[in-house]
């Protein structure tokens, strides 16, 4: 009999298991294995400190942000008093599964099939390496099993419908400074790679919804797009991307795909025994599709509100997961998803939105705001001013330039 078992062993998923079992509950963590995330890898000093992560997980360290507009025009945005850090998931995601397994958790390698219910509550698996049915006991579920979370379909309202966009990226092997893919240093280029760079591509012809990316990771880069357009072919465009940047002839380690959702879903627990984290309950931020720190604290969250259902008996206890997250974030993900909403619908938009990114107010109160996770609220002038400048583009009062 387990207090709870966890399924999904992403950030999400391996932090709920390790809160808990630390907290000196019984805690199973199910997970497929060998399944990597198609993401960025980008995580802010916030996620950093507050979850301990140590320095040789972080491949890259970025200074600097650079916005492209449809017509190739660029702006570069400097990184303030800090950097955004970079990891591979492919050994973040394990790292965090080995954490909560010293922390005291059993690792479970298979495929979540079902809930089984009757005198008990058993979440029904495969087991990977025997293909055999088993059934994990438990008290409580936590899914963190991904954006089409099977959990989620299954047992929440509304789990089926949550709306997605489709990422995809290449990881591939980074240019070294002698490859010629590099920009020259005295006339930096749009499409030049730099190690210290995250370049964000907003073009139509890339992702008619989203973006595409070129993200540093040490040695490697992560390549990439995401859209919710059916029919696009997310790997030719991702192909022009990489033959944009320079960066085709660059080997290609290893190909990935997968959904992310685009809004938390409205409940997160059954009312009964299972509630929802990370992906599942659709906790990516608008406007940027970062995933990883908001996952985690779906994770902790979700590990909170199962441990004081637990310690009470009150099965309402549960809907503390998604009280406390949008507590702290829920206006953060209001306003992105009002940028989101405005600048993204053409290219026309889009072009607007990279001239307002020039802008010092915009760039240092969203860096502000991405380091820190919160809204800056110590520079009300800043707020007005980039309230005022943001109308005056979305009215086209002002020409797409960067003076």
């Amino acid at each position: 009999m387990y207090d709870v078992v966890v399924i999904g062993g992403g950030p999400s998923g391996a932090i709920a298991a390790e809160d808990l079992a630390r907290a000196g509950r019984k805690v199973a963590l199910l997970d497929k294995a060998g399944r990597i995330k198609p993401c960025g890898g980008a995580i802010p000093p916030r996620l950093i400190a507050d979850f301990e992560i140590p320095d040789d997980l972080i491949v890259a360290r970025i200074s600097t942000a650079r916005m492209v507009s449809p017509t190739g025009r660029s702006v570069d945005i400097p990184i303030e008093n800090g950097f955004v850090g970079m990891v591979d998931r492919k050994d973040f995601d394990e790292y965090l599964r080995d954490r909560a397994v010293a922390a005291g958790a059993e690792r479970l390698t298979g495929t979540f099939i079902r809930i089984l219910r009757g005198d008990t509550t058993a979440v029904v698996w495969r087991d990977r390496e025997t293909g055999e049915e088993r059934h994990a006991v438990t008290r409580l579920v936590i899914g963190a099993d991904g954006a089409r979370s099977a959990v989620a379909r299954a047992e929440v309202p509304g789990g089926r419908e949550i709306p997605y966009v489709i990422a995809y990226h290449e990881i591939i092997a980074a240019p070294t400074p002698n490859s010629g893919h590099d920009a020259p240093q005295d006339r930096p280029a749009p499409t030049g790679y730099d190690p210290t760079r995250c370049d964000v591509i907003y073009d139509g012809q890339i992702s008619p919804d989203f973006y595409g990316w070129v993200f540093p990771h040490g040695r490697t880069a992560s390549v990439g797009m995401g859209t919710g357009v059916s029919g696009v072919d997310l790997k030719a465009a991702t192909a022009s991307l990489r033959a944009t940047a320079g960066l085709s002839d660059c080997e290609t380690i290893r190909r990935e795909g997968a959904p992310i959702p685009l809004r938390p879903l409205d409940r997160w627990d059954n009312g009964r025994d299972v509630v929802l984290a990370g992906d599942a309950a659709g906790v990516v931020a608008p406007s940027s599709g970062e995933g990883i720190y908001y996952a985690m604290i779906g994770g902790r969250v979700a590990a909170t509100a199962a441990q004081a259902a637990l310690t009470s008996g009150r099965a309402k206890d549960l809907q503390l997961a998604r009280k406390l997250f949008m507590r702290e974030h829920k206006t953060v993900f209001r306003v992105l998803r009002t940028m989101q909403d405005a600048y993204y619908k053409s290219d026309e938009r889009r072009e607007r939105f990279v001239s307002l990114c020039h802008d010092v107010d915009v760039q240092r109160l969203t860096f502000e705001a991405y380091m820190n996770k919160k809204l800056v609220r110590a520079r009300p002038m800043a707020h007005l001013r980039i309230g005022a400048k943001n109308v005056a583009h979305l009215l086209r009062l002002v020409p797409e330039t960067y003076a």
